[in-house]
């Protein structure tokens, strides 16, 4: 582990004088799921001679929060068909008071219920379930592959666990627009929160991403025909912006990515599994930290972290049209979300 404190390197500042304090890390680009709008039916994945080991993982996000990341959200792929998870998770969770304030995770739940315990055991106290219908044949179509119900016994554990869940679901027309009101009336049931999020143009998929792609203000249209939704004051790394929702328990998180950017705020960076930081999630350049890691040790990838971040753009480019091409090629497994 790192011994540097926090204060004993310089932070994390972009060229724009954003504060960088968020490292979402992809220890995958691995899923048993092929969600439509995520990644083609036939992935060709990485090998693993190409991917950081668990040891590489951890020593990087150590160095990180040295530098003064706070929060580090586990992503893929799916983060819990990683080999080995378990060991990055208690080594990162050991971090946890010692500069780093929280450990999340978001997965897709379908293994959720054998590592809910380890989870919880290792200082994560909520993690986010990719979720965006209950209906089972629709979640089987959306996933291809997916069983909802293995999904709703992995949150039950996560629960039982003691752990936090916040539901992420993909506004998506014409696959699921009849399901918010069902998902928020399931989410007060169960003592989930819920944030929407649309749908982004990273890597090609057989659906052409226009068909699907609604604006969340179109998408939540029937909730506001019931119900009043407030702003509230809460934030937790992330982009969304969060609601209350009158006569229920339930905080709604909305994520723009499209119909409203939220770029001017970004506190993020991504690290791949391929050891690549992407300086935003919408663009393809990158820095590698591999080869500086694996030639000179953690300390060799400081001033690659700071070229990183001066090259950090202002916003993404992100657009959906009819027939047009993805912002970028890579799909969101290769990134994290």
């Amino acid at each position: 582990m790192s011994r540097l404190s926090p204060s004993s390197l310089a932070p994390l500042t972009d060229g724009h004088g954003r504060r960088i304090d968020y490292l979402r890390l992809s220890v995958t680009d691995r899923c048993d799921l092929r969600c439509r709008y995520c990644m083609a039916e036939d992935m060709i994945f990485l090998p693993k001679s190409a991917v950081l080991s668990i040891e590489e993982m951890a020593e990087l996000a150590e160095r990180f929060v040295a530098r003064g990341i706070r929060r580090i959200r586990l992503t893929g792929g799916e983060p819990l068909v990683r080999r080995g998870i378990d060991t990055l998770v208690g080594r990162l969770g050991a971090l946890i008071g010692h500069g780093l304030d929280e450990l999340t995770l978001t997965t897709n739940a379908m293994r959720l219920a054998e590592h809910a315990p380890m989870l919880a055991a290792n200082g994560v106290r909520r993690i986010n379930v990719s979720l965006d219908t209950l209906d089972a044949q629709a979640f089987r179509h959306i996933t291809r592959v997916g069983d909802v119900d293995v999904v709703l016994k992995g949150i039950a554990a996560a629960r039982a666990a003691g752990l936090a869940v916040k539901i992420n679901m993909v506004a998506l027309a014409g696959l699921n627009e009849d399901q918010l009101l069902p998902m928020l009336g399931w989410c007060a049931d169960n003592g989930c929160d819920l944030t929407l999020i649309e749908t982004m143009p990273l890597g090609e998929v057989a659906d052409d991403r226009s068909d699907h792609y609604i604006p969340l203000h179109q998408f939540i249209a029937p909730l506001r025909a019931e119900r009043s939704i407030f702003a509230v004051d809460k934030k937790t790394g992330g982009p969304a912006r969060y609601f209350a929702v009158e006569d229920s328990p339930v905080t709604l998180g909305l994520i723009t990515p499209l119909s409203d950017n939220f770029c001017t705020a970004c506190n993020r960076i991504r690290l791949t599994v391929e050891g690549r930081i992407y300086m935003c999630l919408g663009q393809d350049d990158h820095v590698d930290l591999r080869a500086a890691l694996r030639d000179g040790g953690p300390h060799a990838v400081d001033g690659l972290i700071d070229g990183a971040l001066a090259g950090k753009p202002r916003a993404h480019d992100f657009h959906i049209e009819r027939k047009s091409k993805p912002a970028v090629a890579r799909h969101m497994s290769a990134t994290g979300g």
